[in-house]
């Protein structure tokens, strides 16, 4: 293997290499230009017929292989944006496109960014499909959407006329071996805290506390893993402190991505300076708290904190306003809230609060919900808007979409199930993900697709811990392949 190149030799080749272009342009959600650009460019070269709908989704029509062209159309679908985290101290920056990628045994991942597997690793999958000779297949459409991880936006804009085909393989699932056959449906809640800021008194000294070193991941796939929010943990360094000490907020900060939980976090707090080492002793107190609450679950967890210097705001939230933002942010639930009852194992609700900004008098907390249960989404939607209200604070519901409710009678399930029995001699796991999947907003605005999703396996998404399983790529590329073949035949 080359040094320069950590794709050399990895098989199915095609698959690699359209996933490496893809890694070295930037496509975070909302800023897919460049990305969308090669696949347009890509079709053309083929000579697919490519189209780009209103909302900026592109839809590529692929002939048949000779011999199935009476073959029903097929849909591929996949996400063409990436959830674009990065270290604070990595020189890699995955929202310019400068992501470095390494080859670390049998995984392929990136220096201290995410990745983008998810779903670059679809995207490039669809590609290779219609472009190898080796796959034979009846017509595909190729449905590449935009910003799903940051509302699914792009699904819930797809120009359904330009989709001909009413069975749909969604390659944006990321465990080996898995057929998902739902997902859950989810919501967005924004809390708006505004309160006058004021100068802080006299000689009161400013004090910088930061979280770092948490593992973080995915919203809805990491969330049963009880891994430390970073927000939440801030929270509660600070209350610990303010039980010895008079506390202002000044800054409050911590995530990037709403669908993330959150890794990092910081907060700049005047106290005042006779009780500047009892505040510390507070919050060194509640850090040895934390630690051994989250032993063997987020052991990277740290604090940091110091003089805030030059960089402290010339004001602050009163004691009393930022005693009431932080039980704003205390009292927002971020965990499992229940329990599939259907499939053992698989969450049913959930919520995380994933981004808190400060922005002059105005901190701004998103927390994204799901749940596969309609009903058990709107309780604790009405939840956090009790929450919001007792707090005195606006709140807003933001990007809900539909779950995707299992049909076990699905004839492409069964058709891929049979498929991996005679790759593999084994029966997959047939299961439902916690998380927004398309599918739901794709099912709506294709009536009568028949759908289900599958892809190789995938760690870590949504964090700078993101890899991809070499292996297991081939063995997705496989079934992708012996499926297209057996659904044209």
């Amino acid at each position: 293997m080359s040094q320069s190149n950590p794709f050399e030799g990895l098989e199915p080749r095609i698959l690699w290499q359209h996933f490496a272009a893809l890694t070295r342009l930037p496509r975070p959600s909302g800023n897919e230009a460049a990305a969308r650009d090669y696949i347009r460019n890509w079709a053309k070269e083929k000579g697919y017929e490519v189209h780009e709908d209103a909302a900026g989704n592109l839809v590529v029509h692929v002939p048949a292989s000779p011999g199935r062209e009476g073959a029903a159309p097929i849909v591929l679908q996949g996400h063409i944006d990436m959830v674009c985290e990065r270290n604070a101290d990595s020189p890699y920056d995955a929202e310019t496109g400068n992501i470095h990628v390494v080859r670390d045994g049998e995984w392929i991942r990136a220096d201290g960014t995410t990745l983008g597997a998810d779903n670059g690793i679809g995207v490039a999958a669809a590609m290779a499909a219609a472009e190898d000779p080796s796959v034979v297949h009846g017509p595909l459409d190729l449905v590449f959407t935009i910003d799903e991880e940051t509302g699914l936006t792009g699904a819930q804009n797809l120009d359904a006329s330009l989709v001909r085909g009413r069975t749909m393989l969604n390659l944006d699932s990321e465990e080996d071996g898995v057929l998902f056959v739902g997902c859950a449906g989810g919501c967005d809640t924004k809390f708006r805290f505004r309160a006058e800021r004021t100068a802080p008194p006299a000689g009161a000294a400013a004090i910088a506390v930061s979280v770092k070193g948490l593992q973080g991941g995915h919203s809805g796939l990491d969330i049963n893993k009880n891994r430390l929010n970073a927000i939440k943990a801030l929270v509660r360094l600070l209350q610990a402190g303010a039980r010895a000490a008079e506390v202002r907020v000044a800054t409050i900060a911590g995530g990037s991505k709403r669908n993330a939980i959150p890794r990092e976090s910081g907060a700049v707090v005047y106290v005042p300076a006779d009780a500047e080492s009892e505040f510390l002793a507070g919050v060194e107190k509640e850090k040895d708290a934390i630690t051994a609450q989250y032993r063997g679950l987020d052991d990277g967890f740290t604090v940091e904190t110091g003089p805030a210097g030059s960089s402290a705001p010339a004001d602050a939230f009163s004691a009393a306003d930022s005693a009431r933002l932080l039980d704003l942010l205390r009292a927002i639930p971020s965990s499992v809230l229940a329990m599939s009852v259907d499939i053992p194992g698989l969450v049913e609700t959930s919520t995380n609060l994933g981004v808190v900004i400060t922005e002059g008098d105005l901190v701004e907390a998103v927390s994204c919900s799901r749940s596969s249960v309609g009903e058990a989404l709107r309780d604790v939607l009405d939840t956090l808007n009790s929450i919001g209200r007792l707090a005195g604070v606006e709140t807003e519901e933001v990007g809900g979409y539909p779950g995707w409710k299992p049909n076990m009678d699905s004839p492409v399930l069964a058709a891929t199930k049979e498929v991996y029995r005679e790759l593999t001699g084994q029966d997959p796991e047939v299961t439902a993900i916690h998380a927004g999947l398309e599918c739901g907003l794709l099912g709506e605005r294709v009536p009568g697709m028949d759908m289900i999703s599958f892809g190789p396996e995938i760690r870590g998404a949504h964090s700078p811990d993101e890899r991809v399983h070499i292996p297991s790529v081939e063995r997705f590329w496989k079934l992708l392949a012996a499926l297209l073949d057996r659904m044209s035949a």
